[in-house]
């Protein structure tokens, strides 16, 4: 076992004060996912900064309608929350598709977003993982890449990002606030928040180093706006998406006038399906009009060898989910 320190955070300040002082070390909340990383060896840290006491567990109202999501909030308490169901349901309805129940009473929010790949390569340290180790090589690629992805990936990484909660904030137009090492603070668009791997692969987000995430910025829900996020797994629970997809839907007089799409469980980061949204903005939400955008979309995948069913089910998904909010789908009360 290599020996690391413990500093219980008594402030921001502190905690970005402690990462400073301790080269390799890494903020610790409810470490369902780091602590797992240490047993395995994949994660050596030098020291571990408890910053689950800190005052950041509050769903605070703001102004505009929107919600202030402190950073160690709980995933049950999010997802149980009467604002988020109410506001948000989308939100709601991805924290729960994650994980179990006992694992989302510990995770926090900003942890969720933290958590890495499941890749089992990276897991790994028998294998080569530029990931882990910079430079040895992506052993899933020419491997197991069966739940990889096909969108965004490179030479150099082709894992996806395990996060449920990810896919549903980069839909909501969500920001990730972060408190840096000089007491400043700053917010990065959710969707912007995880990195692609065209370069450094071993990078997850954007986050500079000691920054700390200290909220979850959501901003006031359209009146009238539907919402769902749908997800598609090996067994019922506690499984990570093949595939995922969040939809945001506003109509005006039948014709769509704003969507949000993000897929899940097909990239190195929840994937902002702006061509499909940009396609459909204005137009009546038909079975063949959502259909050629979503496909407008999933033109970029570039599939492996063992992956390629992806992108039907991605795109089934979506429009599927589509389908739904807008009244379209077989079946539904709004249909003919």
């Amino acid at each position: 076992m290599k020996p690391f320190a413990y500093v219980r955070a008594t402030s921001l300040q502190a905690a970005a004060d402690a990462y400073a002082a301790h080269p390799g070390s890494r903020y610790l909340a409810g470490g369902t996912n780091l602590v797992d990383l240490m047993k395995l060896g994949v994660e050596t840290p030098g020291a571990l900064i408890d910053v689950s006491r800190l005052p950041l567990d509050e769903i605070r109202e703001l102004p505009d309608g929107g919600l202030r999501v402190g950073a160690t909030v709980r995933n049950s308490d999010l997802a149980a929350d009467p604002l988020v169901r109410t506001r948000y349901p989308l939100l709601s309805l991805a924290l729960l598709s994650g994980a179990s129940g006992q694992l989302r009473n510990v995770a926090t929010t900003g942890g969720n977003l933290l958590q890495r790949t499941r890749c089992g390569y990276f897991q790994d340290l028998s294998k080569p993982c530029n990931k882990r180790e910079p430079g040895s090589g992506c052993g899933a690629r020419d491997g197991l890449h069966r739940d990889h992805a096909v969108l965004g990936h490179s030479e150099h990484c082709i894992a996806t990002h395990p996060s449920d909660m990810a896919v549903a904030l980069a839909a909501l137009d969500a920001e990730v606030e972060l408190y840096g090492a000089t007491g400043t603070t700053r917010t990065v668009a959710a969707a912007e928040f995880h990195r692609l791997p065209a370069d450094r692969p071993e990078q997850d987000t954007v986050i500079r180093p000691g920054e700390i995430i200290t909220a979850v910025i959501l901003p006031g829900a359209a009146a009238g706006a539907l919402s769902l996020y749908r997800k598609a797994r090996e067994r019922a629970s506690y499984a990570f998406a093949l595939a995922s997809v969040a939809v945001v839907l506003d109509l005006d007089e039948g014709r769509v006038r704003r969507v949000a799409l993000a897929f899940g469980g097909v990239a190195h980061r929840p994937w902002r399906a702006t061509t499909a949204e940009a396609r459909l903005t204005g137009a009546v939400p038909s079975p063949d009009s959502v259909r050629a955008a979503v496909d407008a979309e999933l033109a970029r995948a570039r599939p492996l060898r063992d992956n390629a069913y992806k992108i039907p089910l991605a795109r089934n998904l979506a429009c599927d989910a589509i389908a739904e909010l807008a009244g379209t789908h077989p079946g539904s009360p709004a249909t003919p």
